[in-house]
């Protein structure tokens, strides 16, 4: 039995839902999102500003399928009232992240520096030129986004230089030098 698919939604004020046979399309003040969903498996009941969802047979896949589609539903409910963010740190000499109209130029230690376009309707935003923040209502394109420009520089576990999240802790790992530098 699904625990997380049987909890029902809460639907905040200013927040519209529209349910047709195989999509979800849900409204609010930071934008607008649809899903797919598997009718065939599933049904939706939509009162007094709570959304449940049901299944119609208990066969494994139908199980897991009741979970994911109430997760991502009430992402989309969360990403169209709040938002979802994703903060990124640049570390090393020279990094720099600037805005170029909506898309974000990065100076990363190459011989040129890299553009990236936002996916969707993420935003970003730029802190002391080495802090960047991500935002957008769609919870996948953010953390894509954030792992996208992450992957540009990953952190070096020995100088601790690269492009990584906010809360990450890198591990960093000791040199050549340091593990012989007693013998001689």
């Amino acid at each position: 039995m699904s625990r997380i698919g049987n909890k029902p939604i809460q639907i905040p004020s200013g927040v519209e839902i529209k349910i047709d046979k195989e999509l979800v399309s849900v409204k609010g003040p930071k934008g607008h999102l649809d899903q797919k969903i598997s009718s065939q498996s599933l049904s939706l009941d939509l009162s007094d500003d709570i959304l449940s969802i049901s299944r119609k047979n208990d066969d494994i896949e139908t199980k897991s399928m009741h979970g994911l589609y109430r997760a991502l539903i009430s992402n989309m409910v969360v990403g169209v009232t709040e938002g979802f963010s994703k903060k990124l740190v640049l570390i090393g000499t020279g990094y720099r992240a600037q805005l170029k109209g909506k898309s974000l130029e990065l100076s990363l230690g190459f011989s040129h520096s890299i553009t990236v376009d936002p996916l969707g309707d993420n935003k970003f935003s730029i802190e002391d030129q080495t802090l960047l923040t991500i935002e957008g209502p769609d919870k996948e394109h953010v953390g894509r986004q954030a792992a996208k420009i992450r992957i540009l520089r990953k952190p070096n576990p020995y100088t601790g230089k690269g492009i990584k999240y906010d809360d990450e802790i890198i591990r960093r790992k000791s040199g050549k030098a340091a593990v012989g530098a007693g013998d001689a």
